[in-house]
């Protein structure tokens, strides 16, 4: 009666606005230990009363519902498992619906994402899926109007069916918090010293077999997976180490201890001693996510070397418009066909839409071809009628939709009757022979595009369509050429044709998609367009390159910076007198530091003359001496708030690889200058199988030196390092104000996404045992400002200013270097106080994998749900029939794409 009585009331005050009911009523009955319910109208409990109905929904209130026991549940956080009072815990079922794309709600209002909302407690994948979880009653009850009003957004196809808040027993939180203080083994490697009660503490025998392979030349250990970024990775994906880099100790140590790393305690969890056991898989970075996988920072995809885009210069700047007589870039040498090596760019009459439409075209051609062999000219109107640029012209780039005037097509025919080579970008402009027609449904519209090439398997692709496609007369061959693009369904419209033209050698490839425009271009108008052309972004580059490629143009070639002296530089005052102790003693020792890889000269300042290898590297220590366009050594002061971390730099202008520059470095320093190497390019990146990667202008490169005490929290979970840089990299841009819904991410075990859609960033940690001491470099890099030819930071935060008009300032990479290294500081203290426990709610917010469903071996594997990470950083994953499996990264790969866990291959 009094239930029934409250809601009267409130519906009287409240009835027009149902988040208000919600809130009110959550906050005025949760005293009464009542149930709060919101579900269907179909599955509302017969007992309880409804308070609201609203769109086939319900929100109702009925007598509590409590879990008893938690042994059937697979645990987010390690226990014990804390219930404040203030919070409500509740159980959220969800079934699991496999999507093209984010779900679209049919409210107009602002979507609510369930992770922003709660902290994920326990889950029992199944169908339906249910989570447990606990929220301030603010947030419950905005979760609850959300799941009303058909708002609410679950990661990884999740679709909310049922949400109610339950009570759990009191004896139950007392047996897990029990299970936890359970007498932990001592970790005793001396009768002088020990600690007592360390979570999973090393044995006698464990802890002196370390020691007896940390006395040999100085073991170097990989807790981490292989396959993140060494040093700094490349722009939108992280370069993979290769296996003969993967020395473990853990790959040695005897069966049944677990999960670790090698310097994993010989003991389990309790909740691992009870449902959890080693699984002969490993996971490891994405490598094939969307195909932009198996990447590096510059092509986001693991390949040879020629396979890597050209980034060779900054296509954006200045205004972006050239003199018809001025070139864009340095000449090249001459082609084989005795023609200067100009690209000649024709964009149409309009004299209003062809400066816009000009920075496009050069810009995607610049990443395109070789940068050393080609020149870019703009060919206006008037020179394309009277000038005599067939003469000198290796190819001919007819863009924009205008039609070409009688003139300029007459001479673009001669050209080509002449051996010339035309690519027309969504042009008007055909050969004889060849037609067009109109598809006004294709117009700004993005499509599927299947391609064919010279070789290998179709690529498909979401593009932008011009509104035009190419007719087939009667009796026409379907394919004129070696290349072609049509619609991907039962039309399939041509799109794309190949088109030899006279006896010359003459050919023509004209596209009627827009390979010239970027995802962020201001025709594309959602945000489901903006992330189908994203995901499809690398490919069109391979699109346009093939094309070029068979218009026999240069596209492989790299141009590798010349490297750069270095530069010491004392990040905090307090730091100076330290550093300058360190440099007097090396100076009295010959200024030089030398390591098996290369040798550091200490000098004032550099000359001219002076060698820069990649093995003999001078340095030099003179503050006043550095100056940098693209690092701003105050930026980087004001937002470096650590006590220790990151207060010394190592910079480079261009450097073969940040990590190598410090492993020559992280036993010669004193531990309290908190060393950092930082580059703005890098030459050889080490990357996956022992690849190369070249990174361009825009990636935020760095390595840190930090040192860890093996008898500590995160000394014996040494895993952990690698999860904390990465949440570092996402907390230091969301956690900037206004930035908090940037949707930057975390992929286990080491990657920073866009969504849960492509990979900006990532992380490889080596560590060192010597002694009692655990030396890690912590090797980073992530993509901050170079758009092309996959994602960034900034473009992110652009499309988000684009759709909620919001007018945030894109970031820089000394800033966000500075906070990332603040964040991480911050975390490991907190690890090293609380556990895993004190970093998992705020990574649990952030990771991509909330019950994800993937597969064991192959399609045909085995099916199990991702329910989180253990006590030493493994992920964890359900089996149907209940058990907890332990997947640590080793030797396989995961594809988000396909949700495979998979064996790489060799």
């Amino acid at each position: 009666m009094l239930i029934t009585l409250c809601y009267l009331y409130l519906w009287a005050r409240w009835g027009r606005r149902p988040a208000a009911l919600v809130r009110i009523t959550v906050q005025r009955l949760r005293a009464s230990r009542c149930s709060f319910t919101f579900c269907v109208a179909a599955a509302r409990p017969p007992e309880a009363r409804v308070c609201l109905s609203r769109g086939g929904r319900v929100f109702c209130v009925g007598e509590s519902q409590s879990i008893e026991d938690l042994n059937k549940w697979a645990l987010y956080l390690v226990p014990p498992l804390v219930l404040e009072a203030e919070h409500i815990a509740f159980v959220t079922e969800s079934v699991w619906v496999r999507a093209e794309g984010p779900r679209q709600s049919s409210r107009t209002e602002a979507i609510v994402k369930w992770s922003d909302c709660c902290l994920p407690l326990a889950c029992r994948p199944g169908d339906p899926h249910q989570l447990i979880a606990k929220a301030s009653v603010d947030d419950f009850s905005k979760l609850g109007a959300a799941f009303m009003e058909d708002r609410l957004q679950m990661a990884n196809g999740l679709i909310p069916r049922k949400i109610v808040s339950v009570h759990i027993q009191d004896s139950t939180l007392q047996e897990l918090k029990d299970q936890a203080t359970e007498p932990a083994l001592s970790l005793q490697p001396g009768p002088e010293s020990a600690v007592q009660g360390e979570p999973d503490p090393l044995q006698d025998s464990t802890l002196q077999e370390l020691k007896d392979q940390a006395t040999e030349p100085a073991l170097s250990l990989q807790p981490g997976p292989e396959s993140a970024v060494q040093g700094e990775p490349d722009p939108g994906a992280m370069a993979h180490a290769g296996k003969d880099d993967q020395k473990v100790l853990g790959a040695e140590r005897p069966p049944g201890r677990g999960g670790g790393s090698g310097h994993e305690a010989a003991g389990e969890s309790s909740q691992a001693e009870c449902c959890t056991e080693l699984c002969g898989l490993h996971l490891s970075s994405c490598h094939e996510c969307l195909e932009l996988e198996n990447s590096t920072i510059e092509s986001i995809r693991c390949a040879s070397a020629e396979d890597i885009p050209d980034l060779p210069y900054d296509a954006g700047g200045g205004n972006g418009v050239a003199d018809a007589g001025r070139p864009e870039r340095g000449a090249g040498s001459t082609s084989l066909t005795g023609k200067a090596p100009n690209i000649l760019l024709y964009v149409g009459p309009d004299a209003q839409e062809a400066p816009g439409r000009l920075r496009q075209v050069r810009s995607v051609l610049a990443d395109c071809v070789d940068p050393d062999g080609y020149t870019l000219y703009h060919l206006p109107e008037e020179s394309a009628r009277r000038d005599p640029w067939p003469d000198n012209c290796v190819l001919l780039v007819v863009a924009g939709g205008e039609p070409v005037s009688e003139a300029v097509h007459r001479r673009v025919l001669a050209y080509l009757a002449q051996g010339g080579k035309v690519l027309g970008l969504a042009s008007s402009f055909v050969p004889a022979g060849c037609q067009l027609t109109s598809r006004a449904a294709l117009q700004g519209t993005v499509q599927s595009l299947v391609f064919s090439g010279t070789g290998g398997s179709p690529v498909r692709l979401s593009v932008l369509g011009s509104g035009r496609v190419y007719k087939q007369g009667p009796g026409e061959p379907t394919h004129l050429g070696q290349l072609h693009g049509c619609l991907d369904g039962a039309d399939q419209d041509r799109l794309i044709v190949h088109v030899p033209v006279g006896a010359r050698g003459g050919e023509a490839v004209l596209c009627q998609v827009h390979l010239e425009l970027p995802p962020d271009s201001s025709v594309v108008q959602t945000e489901e367009d903006f992330n189908l052309l994203k995901s499809s972004n690398e490919r069109r580059y391979e699109v346009l390159k093939e094309i070029l490629r068979a218009l026999g143009l240069r596209c492989d070639a790299q141009r590798v910076p010349a490297l750069t002296p270095l530069h010491l530089l004392p990040a905090a005052e307090e730091i100076r007198g330290p550093l300058t102790q360190w440099l007097e003693k090396c100076v009295a020792a010959g200024g030089e530091i030398k390591s098996s890889k290369l040798s550091l000269r200490l000098v004032a300042s550099h000359t001219p003359d002076m060698e820069v290898t990649p093995t003999a590297l001078p340095v030099v220590t003179d503050p006043a001496a550095f100056s940098c366009a693209h690092f701003d050594l105050e930026i980087y002061r004001q937002n470096l708030q650590t006590k220790q971390l990151g207060k010394v730099i190592l910079f480079a202008e261009v450097t073969s690889s940040t990590m190598n520059l410090l492993e020559g470095l992280m036993f010669e320093t004193p531990q309290e200058m908190g060393l950092i190497a930082i580059a703005v390019r890098q030459t050889q990146g080490k990357g996956r199988g022992g690849n190369v990667w070249l990174s361009p202008l825009g990636c935020a490169l760095s390595t840190l030196l930090v040192s860890v005490p093996l008898r500590s929290p995160l000394g014996q979970r040494i895993p952990f390092v690698q999860h904390l840089m990465s949440l570092a990299v996402v907390e230091a841009v969301r956690s900037a104000p206004g930035y908090q819904d940037i949707n930057l991410r975390v992929k286990w075990p080491n990657d920073i996404y866009y969504g849960d859609l492509m990979k900006l960033g990532g992380v490889l940690v080596n560590s060192t045992l010597v002694g009692e001491t655990f030396y890690i470099l912590i090797g980073c890099g992530f993509n901050v400002t170079n758009s092309n030819p996959t994602i960034c930071i900034n473009d992110l935060i652009a499309e988000h200013n684009r759709k909620h008009g919001a007018a945030l300032a894109p970031l820089r990479a000394d800033y966000l270097i500075a906070r990332t290294v603040t964040v991480l500081e911050s975390l490991m203290d907190t690890f090293q106080d609380a556990g895993p426990s004190g970093v998992l709610p705020l990574y649990y917010k952030y990771w991509v994998h909330s019950g994800q469903r993937v597969r064991l071996g192959s399609a045909e594997g085995p099916e199990v749900w991702i329910v989180g990470l253990d006590d030493s950083g493994f992920l964890q994953v359900y089996q149907e029939g209940g058990q907890v499996v332990t997947v640590h990264p080793d030797g396989n790969s995961f594809d988000m794409l396909r949700n495979l866990i998979v064996p790489k291959q060799p």
